[in-house]
């Protein structure tokens, strides 16, 4: 029956040719499924967290509060303390809940305990970057590097200097932002402030606590404070208010001993003596970290949509760093309860 079989012949040659072009389509085929499901296993990468929340201001506590409450895997990095800006607020009498008012530290360490009560863990580390491009997030830290789904951004704002000789050579020997830090240290002294908003005009009232006078030195001719502080602090006879003046240096030996003030209306400088400065002229967003990877708007805020939800998926923002119109302890609370929501439902969706 085979005794015909010829195996060089030509009709053999193409059957083994087919045989050949199909068994090699099949590996062919298995490579590209093992290809593909390496990269899609890559994709997939199981990360360390599905949240991480950068900041432990208001906002950040807050949503780790939401977070933590949902059962997500959440963890909050702090690089110091957790309590950000309010942490060295004297006194916060607008936060809904404390009728008599309440101190910037207490405050922060009930936010902080409720949400360590729903199994929050803060961790103190510095972010010194992260690389958000793909779907799982890579964020370098001081001490190690982990990874997470989603990331929300609250690491709030830092004063804003004002770029004076003297400034900087006197930070921490008599120049400050923080009143409630430093004020003590300056009692039955004279003291300059400088600035015109909320900040500037209460952190002044508070300072009167210690000072025997205080100079508060504002570019405009009247305060952009509140009214209610406003009132407060032109009420107070320990402060002498230098309308449409600016600051221009901090002169002294060790310490400050004295400032330079020119009227910008008149152009008439004059030296005051003075054995501290506080400047509260604005704020920065700490953002630098981020680089070019979300979108900022020109002073360096992250842009959000009403979701919190930032230009790059998967990353959200909230609180002070965010680019918004009011920047006040319970608007950052409503923005982080709205981040972790968000973020919530972007890791249910993976």
């Amino acid at each position: 029956m085979f005794s015909d079989f010829n195996p060089e012949s030509t009709g053999c040659k193409k059957l083994f040719d087919f045989q050949s072009a199909v068994l090699l389509t099949i590996i062919n085929f298995w490579d590209l499924e093992f290809v593909i499901w390496d990269l899609l296993e890559r994709i997939m990468k199981k990360a360390d967290y599905d949240l991480v929340i950068i900041g432990g201001g208001p906002a950040g506590l807050t949503a780790g509060l939401y977070a933590a409450r949902a059962k997500l895997n959440v963890i909050l990095l702090e690089k110091f303390a957790p309590g950000g800006q309010v942490l060295i607020t004297d006194w916060v009498e607008n936060y809904p809940g404390f009728p008599e008012g309440i101190t910037g530290a207490d405050l922060v360490m009930k936010m902080a305990e409720q949400a360590k009560n729903f199994g929050l863990s803060i961790e103190s580390d510095e972010v010194l970057s992260a690389d958000i491009s793909g779907p799982v997030k890579t964020i370098n830290l001081n001490s190690k590097t982990i990874t997470a789904h989603t990331i929300i951004i609250a690491t709030g704002a830092s004063p804003r200097k004002l770029g004076i000789p003297g400034e900087d050579t006197f930070f921490g020997k008599g120049v400050s932002s923080c009143a409630t830090c430093d004020g003590p240290f300056f009692r039955d002294r004279v003291v300059a402030a400088v600035g015109g908003g909320d900040t500037a005009v209460q952190e002044s009232i508070f300072l009167t606590k210690f000072a025997k006078k205080v100079y508060l030195i504002h570019r405009r001719d009247e305060l952009r404070a509140t009214g209610i502080l406003r009132e407060r602090a032109l009420a107070n006879d320990k402060i002498e208010f230098l309308w449409d003046s600016v600051l221009t240096r901090v002169d002294g030996l060790t310490n400050v001993e004295k400032i330079t003030v020119r009227n910008v209306k008149t152009d008439e400088t004059r030296e005051l003596p003075a054995d501290g400065c506080f400047i509260w002229i604005g704020i920065r967003p700490n953002s630098e970290f981020l680089g070019d990877t979300v979108k900022r708007d020109e002073f360096g805020f992250v842009v959000t949509d009403s979701d919190m939800r930032t230009s790059v998926p998967g990353v959200f923002a909230a609180g002070d760093v965010r680019s918004t119109p009011l920047r006040q302890i319970a608007t950052a609370v409503g923005d982080a309860a709205i981040a972790a929501f968000s973020a919530e439902h972007y890791v249910a969706t993976l």
